[in-house]
């Protein structure tokens, strides 16, 4: 079965999306449309702007999303696919490329999403770390017993966790994660404590949002973040997505669901490389491609 995977933050690269723009129409005309919908010409900062100017989480989701989105819509009948997810912010990348979620919904969403986390991030500084070489449960032991706000937030493939909190809490945690064995524990050059409870004000915001958004069945299921498992009816994606923000994302768990139910077939749209490696490390024997550019 062929399953389609789309990246989330930090994905990002200047020049992303150019040659889709200049070489189809009908990409050229959706990234125009974007422009419109955001108010700003957001294709100016993605193909000629600085690493700066991407890494700006107002740009960056956005900008990820109309990649994955695009190259996804140019496949045309070739895009067939029987399952979708994305991570973090490529869950909706997935919903959209699956039809749950109009292309324009979907853009509005993730500006909204963007802006509220960025928000979030300024109520209370705090940040991400990677921990490497250690069992989850290990990890999320060391988490609970800090008097702090500490929660594993990624799981991204076995033996290999991000973290998320304050920053008091990430560096107690990663200086007791190292004395456990953890061959790495690595703060992120992120702007907060995504998938903490510190993005309440955020989910709060965008809980709103998303419950006055117009959601369809999609065409196959979507396996989402907050449960790891495939999703159909419109009432459960839209509580899963607004749980997203302060949940971990389950990459691990929905991988292995994912194979579980038929997928040998793995294709990352949009962005890098980063899913087609987690997925190899969950499940060596798996087929892994990528779509970046124009095919």
């Amino acid at each position: 079965m062929k399953a389609y995977v789309f990246p989330g933050q930090g994905a990002q690269y200047v020049g992303m999306g150019k040659d889709v723009y200049e070489n189809d129409p009908i990409a050229k005309k959706l990234f125009e449309e974007a422009n419109e919908i955001l108010g700003f010409r957001i294709t100016d900062l993605m193909f000629e702007g600085t690493e700066e100017d991407l890494k700006q989480t107002k740009v960056t989701q956005p900008a990820i999303f109309l990649h994955s989105v695009i190259l996804a819509k140019t496949l045309g009948n070739s895009f067939q696919p029987e399952m979708t997810a994305g991570h973090s912010l490529g869950e909706f990348s997935a919903l959209v490329a699956a039809g749950a979620l109009s292309f324009e919904d979907g853009l509005k969403l993730v500006y909204q999403r963007a802006l509220a986390m960025q928000k979030a991030c300024e109520i209370k500084p705090s940040t991400m770390a990677a921990i490497v070489g250690l069992d989850d449960n290990i990890v999320e032991e060391v988490c609970d017993s800090i008097d702090d706000i500490v929660v594993a937030a990624n799981y991204n493939c076995p033996g290999q966790l991000v973290i998320s909190g304050t920053f008091e809490g990430i560096d107690k945690a990663c200086e007791l994660l190292k004395e456990k064995g953890a061959k790495r524990a690595l703060k992120l050059p992120v702007g907060g404590a995504f998938h903490s409870p510190l993005m309440e004000p955020a989910r709060a915001e965008l809980a709103d949002a998303i419950n006055n958004t117009q959601f369809n069945i999609p065409i196959c299921p979507v396996y989402q973040n907050a449960d790891a498992k495939p999703q159909t009816d419109p009432a459960n994606i839209k509580q899963n997505l607004i749980a997203q923000l302060t949940a971990p994302v389950r990459w691990t768990q929905t991988v292995q669901n994912m194979l579980a139910d038929g997928a040998d077939h793995f294709t990352e749209i949009g962005p890098g490389k980063v899913l087609q490696g987690l997925i190899k490390k969950i499940e060596r024997s798996v087929t892994t491609e990528g779509i970046s550019q124009l095919q």
